[in-house]
């Protein structure tokens, strides 16, 4: 058997140029700036949220600034909800070439013994199920469409234990595995499936873990680059891996943590 390898790869400026993609958690922080990241490399981009009006908003500006973004309502909780956000992806542009699959919620930040079986169930059910959710129906709808890239947002948390953290932790850990076993079930159907693993973001989220300015200062110090990222650093990981650039490239969790776990 004759193995043959993809020809080189045309650059152009604009990676994602004919790409249709679809970002949940995309009213703020890492999904906003994916949207509007993704858009300005040339794809026409769904944004997806509970906060429906927050994601309208900034679909209505892109589109003011020339860029295709529109806006669909999605509870990544809700199979349902999801079903008919991808359903309508595909109605209004007949296809979907990529994912980005953002949307979480953060944990408890309590002993172990204190944490509430609601909140563990709470965390797992958007970070960990969502996720589950939204792959089960982006893949055969990418599959129509000749294959295409998941990525979906891990967190250092998913690379390294922390104290209090188990309700996060487990799951991120959980979406880490689930990655790379969807990446190797799909990966000969043309279906690439990836994660970032963001370290600290400056995000809503980060905020209200973080809402001092010392407690901010504190936890710039404790990384190796000595700055807490922008969300355009995770939306540009996310470009990457959603790009050509990394056709080669599935299964696999990118760190994104200023080299926090390096070793």
């Amino acid at each position: 058997m004759t193995y043959h390898s993809p020809p080189p790869l045309n650059f152009s400026a604009a990676r994602l140029a004919g790409k249709v993609v679809f970002v949940t958690g995309a009213s703020s922080g890492i999904g906003a700036a994916a949207v509007r990241r993704f858009a300005a490399e040339g794809a026409t981009v769904v944004a997806a949220a509970r906060r429906a009006d927050r994601i309208e908003a900034l679909a209505g500006e892109l589109t003011d600034g020339g860029l295709p973004v529109s806006s669909v309502a999605c509870d990544v909780r809700d199979e349902d909800s999801v079903a008919q956000a991808i359903a309508a992806v595909v109605e209004r542009h007949g296809r979907l070439d990529g994912a980005f699959n953002n949307a979480g919620v953060g944990g408890a930040h309590v002993p172990f013994a204190e944490l509430r079986a609601a909140k563990f169930d709470e965390v797992i059910a958007t970070n960990l199920r969502g996720v589950f959710l939204c792959m089960k129906h982006e893949i055969p709808a990418m599959l129509a469409s000749g294959g295409g890239a998941i990525v979906n947002t891990s967190s250092i948390g998913g690379l390294v234990g922390g104290a209090q953290n188990g309700d996060y932790a487990a799951s991120k850990w959980g979406l880490a595995g689930l990655t790379k076993c969807v990446a190797l079930e799909y990966a000969r159907q043309g279906v690439r499936v990836n994660a970032i693993a963001p370290g600290p973001t400056d995000s809503e989220m980060f905020g209200r873990w973080m809402p001092t300015e010392e407690r901010r200062e504190m936890i710039a110090a404790a990384m190796p680059m000595n700055y807490i990222a922008h969300p355009d650093d995770m939306a540009r990981a996310a470009l990457f891996l959603l790009s050509e650039e990394s056709r080669w490239t599935t299964g696999a969790i990118l760190p994104c943590e200023g080299g926090a776990h390096a070793d």
